[in-house]
């Protein structure tokens, strides 16, 4: 009985294997056909939907009365009302649906392949940083080295380590630090690429959509903890644009196939102000509901990252390169690149590593890294500064985004839900190349401008809701007929040089392993590498596999962790969310038992700063910005957990005394400058008008005087510490320097009277909206309004 079950595994596997090979040789030599003819498809339905839009016909169903539904049927029965397409009509009838029938099969015949003989020699526990590093030293010759540790360089390091090339991966600085943490969160086709490939009639521009949606189903199910479909709603104001945009979208949706998330569907005014009622009434005719995917974007990064080192790649942050090392090649004597001299940045400590391939992945730096290999290297990437806000939850559902398709400079805005926050943006402007971008005023005030206009007049946007701000840029390939950077086509190139340099440069997040694919393909062929196809299609990443939609229940269950930390940690670390669980510490309540918090409003613990460093965190900015997005999130929380996660990582890191401080410092700075504080600051720095009104000034200076009891003319920490433990109330003297310090303009260690009214206008303009200073004297004012004076019979009658 064994042995018949043995054989009947056996042929079974064969026959899975065979039909590999099969449908691998029917794709190579029918893809393009199948793509001509989908495209010719998708601008028949096109022409077919212009010329009978009056003709379309809606019908409501019992107990959705709101929402359209047109199936696919109804797209044929177009084709074949239309005396154009009476020719083609069967064919499409019969060719569309085997191409999208065959599409699921394709799908798991290539999970089946990821997942076969793959072995993962660190399942179990990641080697060290430090183990990395010894790698890269010791290593005689890798077959390819990845410089860049952002999706696209991640995805290459992953793709070559699963062909059973012996790969290496090094970043300068943290994996994601650069643009791959500071997107849209999006996974997405690219609904905007699509209008343009229609209008334009762009085969290019269709194929890059194409393709994205393909990989937008591959990336939700490879990493289901970190990503999820998202609906997003397009609300409509004229009557004219609802066919219009009802047609484009469900373009959108014919496009993905039989990969569409979820149909795409329309809502009257009223269903549409009950699924977004914070959305302006006026003139609203309607809303179009379609579903892209979203995503935790620095923690996918990271995830394959480290899917690549446990196959056996070592990879290396905080690792930057020197110099490419180049041999002269014994045929032609043409040098050839042969390696990279590297520097660890932690250490200090240089060395060489060797590799037959070495693959530019750099992002915005690529031209860098180009003129390392040739100075006389033209750039070939243009730059463009993304700048994205986060504003508090109550400005949109919890489950619904919104999308602004023509704002008033043509840009695309996205208005969606995110970790408990509401994120904007984006913008997008020619920059200059930095590692440091810096979001700035008018970026911000224009996004919300373009909120505002699509809000209710009751929901007041106020630059003071802004809790966190951040630029990225956008590694553009320069079109030389372009204009301006909103009209390039985020399409990727791979180019080979002279000395045999891979670069990968332009695409986007969604599309990282589509081009790690074609990347690994041109090296291979290029440097004769022993290689098979790629395998990452359904090669499941980091905590991906044994996540479950329930597992937190068994974590708050098993461990006595909250509801909310638990659902975090699951949707944050996967399977492996245990592991961190394992490390928390007892709270010394009686509930929850174990996971101290960082700051009281976000789910961040801990034990997830000793399990970051565990993940090659080597600074207190990976931990507040990529290992949690607590820094992305709200940059005072983040200024405020600061001191205890030095604290953590300095006893994992065995950090001195001095390196405590230059760690906070730095972090600091990073959320000062790169995350929006500035801006945020500079609000209260730039009212030097006090625009208040006569009473409202004599209201404020009465609260001023409650605690600048000798009319000094100013308060310090000792005057409010006086206060507050009239009121019982205990404060930490550096949390107190902390609030003061954030309006004290002159910094001079005391808020005058000035300061303190500058404070209160910014507030009532709404520049500010949560001046913790503001918050506590008014909480402090109105504690000894209510106590009044102490009677002397209710003292006991004295004596």
């Amino acid at each position: 009985m064994k042995l018949q079950g043995a054989r009947e595994l056996c042929t079974l596997k064969d026959m899975v294997s065979m039909e590999i090979v099969t449908t691998r040789l029917i794709c190579q030599r029918k893809k393009k056909v199948k793509e001509d003819l989908e495209f010719g498809c998708i601008f028949l339905t096109i022409f077919t939907f212009c010329t009978n839009s009056a003709r379309l016909h809606w019908r409501y169903c019992s107990g959705q009365s709101d929402r359209l539904h047109v199936t696919f049927a109804s797209h044929v029965k177009s084709f074949t009302d239309t005396n154009f397409c009476s020719d083609v009509s069967p064919f499409i009838c019969l060719f569309i649906p085997r191409v999208i029938s065959m599409q699921p099969k394709w799908a798991r015949l290539a999970y089946v392949e990821a997942q076969g003989d793959l072995k993962v020699p660190f399942k179990d526990a990641l080697p060290t940083r430090e183990e990395q590093i010894s790698a890269l030293r010791s290593t005689e010759e890798f077959d390819v080295l990845v410089v860049g540790g952002g999706a696209t360089g991640s995805g290459c390091a992953l793709d070559a380590v699963t062909r059973n090339l012996k790969t290496a991966l090094v970043e300068r600085s943290d994996f994601s630090s650069g643009t791959s943490s500071r997107s849209t969160k999006l996974i997405h086709g690219g609904v905007r690429y699509l209008q343009k490939a229609i209008m334009k009639l762009d085969y290019e521009q269709y194929m890059m959509v194409k393709e994205a949606l393909h990989e937008r189903a591959n990336l939700l199910n490879i990493a289901p903890h970190l990503s999820a479909p998202l609906p997003i709603m397009l609300p409509v104001y004229k009557w004219w644009q609802l066919p219009y945009y009802w047609a484009g979208i469900k373009m959108y949706d014919l496009v993905a196939g039989s990969q569409c998330l979820k149909s795409s569907y329309v809502l009257s005014k009223s269903k549409a102000l009950e699924f977004f009622p914070m959305l302006k009434k006026d003139k609203l005719v309607g809303a179009i509901v379609y579903f892209d995917g979203q995503h935790n974007d620095a923690r996918m990064n990271l995830a394959i990252a480290l899917t690549a080192a446990r196959h056996g790649a070592a990879v290396a942050n905080y690792t930057e390169v020197v110099h490419l090392l180049k041999n002269p090649d014994p045929k032609t004597g043409q040098e050839k690149v042969c390696g990279a001299h590297c520097r660890d940045i932690i250490t200090g400590q240089e060395f060489d590593v060797r590799a037959k391939c070495v693959i530019n992945a750099t992002g915005p730096f690529t031209d860098s890294l180009r003129k390392m290999d040739n100075q006389k290297n033209a750039n070939i990437c243009q730059p463009s500064a993304g700048v994205h806000i986060v504003i508090p939850g109550y400005y949109s559902p919890d489950n619904m985004g919104l999308l602004d398709p023509a704002t008033s400079d043509g840009r695309v805005i996205f208005f969606l839900p995110w970790e408990k926050m509401t994120i904007a943006g984006t913008t997008d402007t020619p920059t200059e190349v930095t590692a440091h971008p810096i979001p700035v005023e008018d970026d911000i005030n224009f996004i919300l401008s373009e909120v505002r206009n699509y809000l209710s007049p009751d929901v007041e946007v106020r630059r003071g809701d802004v809790l966190a701000a951040w630029s990225g840029i956008r590694p553009l390939v320069t079109d030389p007929n372009s204009k301006d950077t909103q009209s390039i086509c985020r399409n990727h190139i791979v180019n080979i040089s002279d000395s045999g340099l891979v670069t990968i440069a332009g695409g986007k997040w969604t599309t990282y392993r589509s081009m790690a694919e074609e990347t690994l393909d041109a090296a291979v062929k290029a440097h004769n590498l022993s290689a098979g196809p790629s395998r990452t299609v359904g090669l499941m990443l980091d905590g991906g596999k044994d996540w479950t939609p329930t597992m937190y229940i068994r974590m708050v269950q098993d461990y006595g962790l909250e509801n909310e930390v638990a659902q975090h940690l699951a949707a944050t670390y996967g399977g492996r969310a245990f592991e961190v669980a394992k490390m928390a510490q007892v709270t010394g309540k009686r509930w929850p038992i174990v996971g101290k918090r960082l700051v009281s409003e976000f789910p961040y613990i801990e034990s997830e700063v000793q399990y970051a460093v565990k993940e090659y965190a080597c600074t207190a900015i990976d931990v507040i910005s990529r290992r949690t997005r607590l820094g992305f999130l709200n940059v005072q929380a983040a200024d405020e957990a600061l001191p205890r996660i030095v604290e953590i990582m300095g006893k994992e890191l065995q950090w001195t005394e001095q390196k405590k401080k230059d760690e906070l410092e730095a972090a600091k700075n990073f959320l000062y400058m790169e995350m929006g504080y500035k801006a945020r600051s500079e609000q209260l720095s730039k009212t030097t008008e006090i625009s208040l009104t006569a009473p409202e000034i004599a209201r404020y200076k009465k609260r001023f005087y409650k605690f600048d009891k000798e009319s000094k003319g100013f308060i310090t920490t000792v005057d409010v510490q006086q206060v507050l433990e009239k009121l019982s109330i205990q404060i930490d003297e550096n949390a107190l320097h902390e609030i003061l310090n954030e309006v004290d303009l002159n910094k001079n260690g005391q808020v005058e009277l000035d300061e303190f009214l500058q404070l209160m206008s910014a507030v009532q303009r709404g520049h500010i909206s949560d001046s913790r200073l503001a918050i506590l004297m008014k909480t402090a004012e109105e504690g000894l309004d209510l106590r009044g004076p102490v009677s002397v019979d209710r003292s006991g009658g004295g004596v």
